[in-house]
Parts: C-alpha cells; sequence; structure tokens
C-alpha cells in the first residue's frame, strides 16, 4: 500500500480543506434553492388547501412554510440579504408560475412565458455576480 512521505502529509490536508471550502461556499446556494422549491410547495399546497378546507394540504403548507424560511435563514447568514431574498422570491414566483401552467392549466402565452425566461435569468445573473 502506498502511502505518503512524512515530508508531504499537508497535501492531504490542503487537499481536504479545498473540498470543505467548496462545499462550505455551495452549501449557502444549495439552502437557498431548498428554500426557494419550498416556496413553490407552500403556495401550491396553499392552492390545494381550498381555503385550509383539506386538513392535509393546510399540514404540507405549514411543513413548506418552516422549512423554507428555514433554508432561507440558513442562506442569509452566508449571501447577502437583497441577493438572497431576490433569488428566493424569482425561484418561488417562476416555479409556481410553471406549476399554475403544468398542472393548473393557466395559460402559457408568449409574453408570459418570455417574462419567466427574464425572471429565470436575472436569478442566474444574481448568482453569477455575487461573488461568492
Amino acid at each position: 500500500r502506498f502511502s505518503l512521505p512524512p515530508s508531504l502529509h499537508w497535501l492531504k490536508f490542503m487537499r481536504a480543506r479545498a473540498r470543505y471550502r467548496e462545499f462550505r461556499v455551495m452549501t449557502p446556494w444549495l439552502s437557498l434553492f431548498i428554500a426557494g422549491l419550498l416556496e413553490i410547495g407552500f403556495t401550491t399546497s396553499l392552492k390545494m388547501s381550498e381555503g385550509h378546507t383539506r386538513l392535509a394540504w393546510s399540514a404540507a403548507f405549514l411543513v413548506c412554510v418552516i422549512g423554507s424560511f428555514y433554508f432561507l435563514d440558513q442562506a442569509i447568514r452566508s449571501i447577502p440579504l437583497g441577493t438572497a431574498y431576490a433569488v428566493w422570491t424569482g425561484i418561488g414566483a417562476a416555479g409556481t408560475a410553471l406549476v399554475g401552467i403544468f398542472f393548473f392549466k393557466e395559460p402559457a402565452t408568449f409574453l408570459r412565458l418570455a417574462f419567466l425566461i427574464m425572471l429565470i435569468g436575472s436569478i442566474v445573473g444574481l448568482k453569477a455576480v455575487s461573488g461568492k
């Protein structure tokens, strides 16, 4: 079995440290993405609960709201608040609009789709210029 000579053990440590840094940087954005998905979940659950008359959908709404805010809170510890909020609401708005189109047969007009594409482009742009 091959092992590093004692003079190169620091290399192993540095590689592990680099992997941890990459994970630490991605974790806030992953948390923000999960928060956005849960926002889509709570808006969809709100529609499905029919004025909170269907208990299971009302419970799903509560779980998604709590989860979404938890993950948003995790994300804003590292991502600037304005950027995180814009991305969170953008994911939720775009995702909810797509759920409406695909599952609730809402109209998919050219302008609506064009603005959704611009919204998604804005989210990607915020991520790109955030510097993290």
